[in-house]
């Protein structure tokens, strides 16, 4: 019997922080702004938790090209609609400056449970992702891919990083949005499961009791998505700029297939404790890509160049197959630019050694985001 090979087909969610164009400060989003968006956008843009975010999502896209027309589309449309109004967009997981304590919460059902449920957990949830979808059936094989991408979150987590400022300071962290987002319950690495069966078994444990409606709720960094037949990665910050959720993109994409050639030649790649794991997602969400992660194998700290190269030679197959070397390739310009942390951070030092005080400095951080976000529209 033949092979059917899995479409692999990718979908990608973006969440942006709005401000205003004169202050530099968060703002909330009018109704009129919402109506602009999905005159132009339809389905693909919904509120967010907070007032003053928005997220769109592309349409089911064969590979990261397909992608990359529809994100610019998505991304130029929210700059021009926010212009009306002026604001606009920066795609950052934290703002620079602001203060969740004057955010206030979008006055919808779902919303309004989650701030019921979450209580004051969820108020500080001033924080933006970006979620990577990619189609696999049957549902059985989603899962086991699902237990073994899991070694590689870390890795794309430090190539993401976007929030070392949290309320006008430095927080020593590349990633802060994830000490906000393991708040919640239901977080972080996803639990080693043996099917798809246990998966809904422990959703419905949880459903029946009446703590959740459905898996929507769980939140991990990884997860079979409740709505599409997909693994949906949820790890990463969100990019400033289009080519790096692009880059990530691919990697997510590649990385599924290259798993997937494993599984059906009876191999697989070696599963580590979650303990373990979880000691290189600390490592991405501290260091970025300054430090490195721990090769299991080696027993080794390994430089996050090291391990790029080795992702990309890696990947090479894959990569040619979804016509997306030069995407993944761009993780090299990552690494050359330190990251969007160490660019932000780089963007405020700037501000500092032009004779400018703390305060300005983070809005020079906040123009710098404004920049990143429209460079390759």
């Amino acid at each position: 019997m033949a092979l059917i090979h899995p479409e692999f087909t990718i979908g990608i969610e973006e969440e942006y922080l709005l401000v205003d164009r004169d202050s530099l400060a968060l703002a909330d989003a009018p109704d009129a702004l919402m109506q602009d968006c999905k005159s132009e956008l339809e389905d693909q843009v919904s509120p967010e938790f907070l007032n003053c975010q928005i997220e769109i999502g592309t349409r089911v896209c064969r590979n990261v090209a397909e992608a990359r027309d529809d994100l610019k589309r998505l991304r130029a449309t929210v700059s021009s609609c926010s212009a009306r109004h002026n604001l606009v967009p920066i795609a950052a997981s934290c703002h620079p400056f602001a203060d969740w304590r004057n955010q206030t919460h979008t006055d919808r059902e779902r919303y309004n449970m989650l701030a019921g449920d979450l209580a004051g957990v969820v108020r500080r949830m001033l924080i933006c992702g970006m979620h990577v979808h990619v189609g696999i059936d049957p549902p059985d094989r989603r899962v086991d891919l699902m237990n073994q991408l899991s070694y590689f979150l870390p890795h794309l987590l430090a190539l993401s990083c976007s929030s070392p400022f949290w309320q006008g300071q430095d927080t020593g962290l590349d990633s802060y949005r994830l000490t906000v987002f393991d708040n919640l319950p239901r977080t972080g690495l996803p639990p080693r499961m043996e099917s798809y069966g246990e998966f809904q078994r422990s959703v419905s444990a949880l459903v029946d009791l009446g703590v959740i409606e459905d898996s929507s709720k769980i939140w991990w960094d990884l997860r079979p998505s409740h709505q599409f037949p997909t693994l949906e990665s949820r790890i990463c910050d969100v990019q400033p700029r289009l080519e790096h959720a692009l880059t990530l993109a691919a990697f997510t994409q590649a990385l599924t297939r290259m798993l997937w050639r494993l599984a059906v030649r009876n191999q697989r790649w070696r599963i580590y404790d979650r303990f373990l794991v979880a000691e290189n997602r600390w490592r991405a969400q501290r260091y970025g890509i300054r430090e490195g992660l721990i090769d299991f194998g080696l027993g080794e700290i390994v430089p996050m160049g090291d391990l790029v190269e080795e992702l990309i030679e890696l990947l090479e197959e894959d990569a040619r197959f979804f016509e997306s070397t030069a995407e993944i390739e761009t993780a090299r310009e990552i690494l050359r630019s330190g990251g969007s942390a160490g660019r932000q951070r780089q963007a405020y030092q700037d501000a500092l050694h032009a004779e400018d005080d703390h305060d300005h400095a983070l809005r020079a951080v906040v123009r710098h985001l404004i920049e990143e976000f429209h460079a390759d529209l």
